[in-house]
């Protein structure tokens, strides 16, 4: 028998998960763990600025890499200022794992100096949560939480540490060893692979009867690595497919049967396909409001299959119980396996309907640049970056119109290509989730799956960026790198839009023309790369040096203030009631020429 510290046991176990970078930020009772960190060769701790960056960058290298990202913070505010991530975790669905200090064991409840119930003001938002009260049972908690938060329906799951649990010896046993012999059995945690066989023997009849199908994707696809399955049943059933903001790269942008994205900034074309389909098959989604748009008109004369790992998402929404006519519970890649069992290589009868929606992408295209040819455009830059880079691209967002336009115009063509925070929507997401993807990068050299050639691009704005600029330091200090492009409006984009459209333009507190920094000059303090472009000729040759060069840099794109994204669905309203410029613009009038009697059809 022999004897250790909860720490070693802690740093232990993290290796045995293969674990390699990790991210962290020290205080005073994390201290004896720091001292065991000290020299050590195997585990390398990133040290943020910023405890929030932490836990982003822990969920962009665990959707990266496709295993749990990991996040160490100290008690009280360390542990506080993990919350916004683990709530953004959370709601994407991310498997990471959050340790966190706490104080020791005999002062909890006493308001101790930097104490607070982490475990208590998490627990709507973790999959599952620890509070280890002795050393002995830590390896055995850290082991259950990267089984937990990597199988079902990911998410994160905290583990909060006392200070004497880190500092005490134990004697390891039998009883307390994890060993490559140690399987994790969790009361009521049973998560379910296999789905329904007769309801899957349903869904596959269903499809095969089905005239106008549409397949609706979200990120279960990329978390389940299903891509390959949904792929065939696309081809096989020659089925269109169109994805949520979460679900991109589960089938390539240059697909011909991908509709692009639906709901309130999708396609005009993915929108009239959910609303005349017969038969919506949604795999891994949620029907999120931002998608559905008015759920009476969400596909109301379709019959709908919904294949989800998590039986709670299965008809949810309240106003989906009456609509989803076939459930099925289980993993996305399991599940198609079986239906593509069920089908056989039989084909849907299906040709008029491609043919419709070849017309509808023919009318209303994605394409359209609003800007003119000398000034700098998103859509410009996002063509640029593809043009330069093609698919070695791993693209992160923060959350506003920069977003919705990456979200259309990025090519995604693989996935774990396309990193950004959907259901939370937290604005400062991209730089340190982009800092979190160079890291899997790196640890990927090498390996079986290297990836180390490919390039991180963040997309963002001059407002979301600047919520967690400080990580600019961790990217020069452990030289990771990114390119952060800014689609600088002087303002808060997507608020402005909104209250342009819908708030009779009272632009209240959306101007960040004064007191915004120089961006480029700000990259520079930090030892980076900083540009400024001035017209649109500038673009290529800027992004082109900074894609050539070893260090990160940061491009600040001017871009008209009054830029809005087009298409935009109202909210409240019918996805058919779709606001735009040109010839993404949709009256009423026009909308009703898009309901078809399709018996006549």
């Amino acid at each position: 028998m022999s004897e250790t510290t909860g720490a070693k046991a802690l740093l232990k176990e993290l290796k045995r998960q293969g674990v390699k970078r990790f991210f962290g930020y020290p205080g005073g009772v994390l201290l004896g763990l720091y001292d065991e960190l000290y020299g050590e060769e195997e585990l390398m701790h990133i040290l943020v600025r910023h405890e929030q960056g932490g836990c982003h960058a822990a969920e962009g290298y665990a959707r990266v890499a496709n295993r749990p990202g990991v996040v160490l913070a100290t008690s009280g505010p360390g542990a506080t200022n993990l919350v916004t991530g683990i709530a953004d975790a959370y709601m994407d669905s991310v498997p990471i794992v959050c340790l966190t200090g706490q104080v020791p064991t005999w002062g909890i409840g006493s308001d101790f100096f930097q104490e607070a119930d982490i475990t208590g003001i998490t627990y709507p938002i973790v999959k599952h949560s620890y509070l280890v009260k002795k050393p002995e049972n830590l390896a055995k908690s850290v082991a259950n939480a990267f089984y937990i938060s990597n199988t079902g329906r990911p998410g994160p799951v905290l583990i909060d540490m006392p200070k004497d649990v880190l500092n005490s010896k134990y004697t390891i046993t039998d009883e307390n060893k994890v060993d490559e012999t140690y399987v994790p059995d969790i009361r009521g945690y049973k998560p379910r692979g296999k789905g329904n066989p007769k309801q899957i023997q349903l869904a596959a009849k269903k499809i095969l009867s089905a005239r106008r199908p549409v397949i609706y994707a979200g990120g279960g696809i990329i978390y389940s690595v299903a891509s390959k399955k949904l792929l065939e049943l696309v081809e096989t059933c020659m089925i269109p497919v169109t994805t949520t903001l979460q679900g991109k790269g589960a089938i390539p942008h240059r697909h011909p049967l991908f509709l692009g994205m639906l709901g309130m900034h999708g396609t005009a074309y993915a929108n009239f396909a959910i609303y005349n389909c017969d038969l919506l098959i949604t795999i891994g989604a949620r029907f999120d409001d931002r998608v559905t748009g008015k759920i009476e008109t969400f596909a109301p004369d379709a019959d709908v299959i919904h294949i989800d790992i998590d039986p709670a998402e299965v008809s949810k929404n309240r106003k989906m119980r009456d609509m989803v006519d076939i459930p099925i519970v289980g993993d996305a890649r399991i599940v198609l396996e079986d239906l593509l069992e069920e089908i056989n290589q039989q084909k849907c009868n299906s040709e008029e309907w491609l043919k419709k929606i070849e017309e509808w992408k023919a009318e209303y295209p994605l394409d359209q640049d609003p800007i003119s040819e000398e000034l700098i455009s998103p859509q410009h830059i996002l063509k640029t970056i593809h043009k330069l880079a093609g698919d070695k691209v791993i693209y992160a967002t923060d959350v506003g119109q920069h977003q919705m336009w990456a979200a259309q115009h990025a090519h995604i063509d693989h996935p774990n290509q396309w990193l950004t925070s959907g259901g939370a929507g937290t604005m400062g997401f991209g730089l340190p989730a982009a800092m979190g993807a160079a890291a899997a990068l790196a640890d990927s050299k090498g390996t079986d799956n290297d990836r180390s050639d490919e390039i991180v691009v963040n997309i963002t704005g001059d407002g979301s960026f600047q919520m967690c600029i400080q990580e600019l330091g961790t990217l020069k200090a452990y030289e990771l790198k990114v390119i952060n492009c800014i689609f600088n409006n002087n303002n808060l984009g997507m608020v402005r839009q909104w209250q342009d459209l819908f708030y009779d333009k009272k632009y209240s507190h959306v101007d960040l023309k004064h007191g915004s920094p120089d961006f480029a000059k700000l990259a520079e303090a930090y030892g980076l790369n900083g540009y400024k472009p001035h017209t649109r000729a500038d673009v290529e040759e800027i992004l082109k040096s900074a894609l050539e060069d070893e260090l990160s840099a940061v491009i600040d794109f001017p871009m008209a203030y009054e830029m809005n994204v087009w298409p935009i669905v109202p909210p409240g309203a019918s996805n058919m009631d779709m606001m735009g410029i040109d010839s993404c613009t949709l009256t009423s009038k026009k909308r009703e020429t898009h309901d078809y009697d399709w018996e006549q059809v």
